[in-house]
């Protein structure tokens, strides 16, 4: 999916020289950044981390332990 973001002139350069230094594209930069920002929301990043989340820790059908009256 393509999206159209908008940089001002100093973050644009400022990030094309990043790119340039670690031999890698504006793509992979904001790939990364995006991963990151997702993985400090606690947000899952790809299938296979959205299902893990949606397992339940305790499933629907199981009875809970009661406390016992006193």
């Amino acid at each position: 999916m393509r999206k159209i973001i908008e940089f001002d002139d100093e973050t644009f350069s400022a990030l094309k020289l990043l790119a340039g230094d670690r031999t890698s594209t504006l793509q992979e930069l904001a790939d990364e950044a995006f991963r990151d920002l997702l993985k400090k929301h606690g947000r899952p990043t790809n299938l296979r981390e959205a299902l893990r989340k949606s397992l339940r820790t305790i499933p629907a059908n199981d009875t809970h332990p009661r406390k016992a009256k006193r």
